[in-house]
């Protein structure tokens, strides 16, 4: 398991969540599939913290608490890493021309 957290975008549109208060944290369980659509995916960021353990954890401040399966799992508040696996795939709308695609093709 892993806790993502989301960030607002800042008003350029960029910068990264790092100082800030995530907005939202979802925690993802093993064998769990997440799936960001519409506001979620173009208006906020995300990431996973650097640490080995995560803290904080409850109804409160989880968004996804009530559809966990395993939630007695957390409820001391806390969860150790462990080393995770993760498959991402995007259907990114904004592509690189093919010019530069091909160029980076024959660079192998």
């Amino acid at each position: 398991p892993i806790v993502l957290d989301l960030y607002e975008r800042s008003e350029d549109g960029k910068g990264s969540g790092h100082g800030r208060r995530p907005v939202y944290r979802i925690l993802q369980e093993r064998r769990s599939l997440l799936v960001t659509t519409k506001s979620i995916y173009t208006d906020f960021l995300h990431g996973i913290a650097e640490t080995t353990r995560d803290e904080g954890l409850g109804a409160e401040s989880i968004c996804n608490w009530d559809l966990l399966r395993e939630p007695d799992r957390y409820e001391c508040g806390w969860l150790e890493r462990e080393t995770r696996i993760s498959l991402t795939y995007r259907d990114v709308l904004k592509v690189a021309s093919l010019g530069n695609t091909m160029k980076f093709l024959g660079s192998r």
